[in-house]
């Protein structure tokens, strides 16, 4: 058992964690735990840098991979030749972080077609075989929400907890909720999630509520989010704010702001999305929403703390 706060643990701590550590360091670390976002299959910024490494080196703790496919698993500026069941792994490795990766439930009642960056594709979808196909590659976390357009609701999300729970036992930490619409007019703007939902989520063996941020959602203010979050907690899981409307985006003024409200509304992770330009959040607001939340000291130790560690 690893005791340690997250913002004390190296590279080859986390390498060895398992679920209930990971829950502990989390809850350990006082509301300090920064996520960054970033999309697998876009262009990374630096061209032959991965934009998950660039995240790294701003202060991410936690590296949340998106539109990963685990049937073609590719993350674009990883170094060539890497075999494909070792691109979390070897992502892990360049990083020393903890890797999680996204996976979307749609509900069949509202499955949209579209043509536009975000279509869905069977290798991301929320089932108990992509679970454990990650979990096998690596990923110590999944995250169970929707892209943009794609029709996933939380009647989904909840049975596809159930199903991966199920299946993947205490190998991976499980996130469910959205960050925005994803595609369900219905469950938008402040009608996003309810303490029904956050009830039901925990009970299906969510691990962590995720959240829209303060000011990202119309509808969502710091009240309103604080008192989601207090019924998380009444329910013993954790909850992660999300900035998913493309914020992540925004001035470094406007990333402290909703960085600030996060905390003081309770959340546990700060999350943070992967569309400032098309597959990351702006660098500096991944580092100004780090010192934000747990200043200089914490933000450059993660940054300076060696991989080999």
């Amino acid at each position: 058992m690893i005791n340690k706060r997250l913002l004390d643990c190296s590279a080859s701590e986390f390498a060895l964690m398992n679920k209930d550590d990971l829950l502990y360091a989390i809850r350990a670390s006082e509301g300090r735990v920064m996520i960054s976002e970033t999309i697998a299959i876009t262009q990374p910024l630096l061209s032959n840098v991965t934009n998950a490494e660039l995240a790294a080196s701003q202060g991410a703790d936690i590296l949340l991979i998106n539109m990963f496919d685990s049937e073609m698993p590719h993350i674009q500026g990883l170094p060539k030749n890497i075999a494909p069941e070792q691109t979390l792994h070897e992502l892990q490795r360049l990083t020393g972080r903890i890797i999680g990766v996204n996976l979307e439930a749609v509900d069949p009642e509202h499955t949209v077609t579209h043509d536009d960056i975000w279509k869905m594709k069977a290798g991301r979808a929320a089932t108990a075989e992509n679970a454990n196909k990650l979990a096998d590659m690596g990923a110590k976390i999944l995250v169970l929400t929707g892209n943009p357009n794609n029709g996933v609701s939380n009647r989904a999300l909840g049975n596809a907890a159930k199903d991966i729970r199920d299946a993947v036992g205490n190998r991976v930490v499980i996130i469910a909720g959205k960050m925005h619409g994803a595609g369900m007019i219905q469950e938008s703007g402040s009608q996003i999630i309810n303490e029904t939902d956050i009830i039901h989520f925990a009970s299906q063996g969510v691990d962590i509520i995720l959240l829209p941020a303060p000011g990202t959602v119309p509808g969502m203010s710091q009240e309103r989010i604080s008192s989601l979050i207090a019924i998380a907690h009444t329910q013993g899981v954790l909850a992660m704010t999300a900035i998913g409307t493309s914020q992540e985006g925004a001035d470094v003024s406007t990333i402290r702001q909703i960085a600030l409200m996060s905390k003081m509304a309770g959340a546990d992770l700060h999350h943070i999305g992967d569309t400032g330009y098309m597959g990351m959040a702006l660098p500096e607001n991944i580092l100004a929403y780090s010192i934000a939340i747990r200043g200089t000291r914490h933000t450059y130790t993660r940054i300076a703390r060696s991989v080999s560690r």
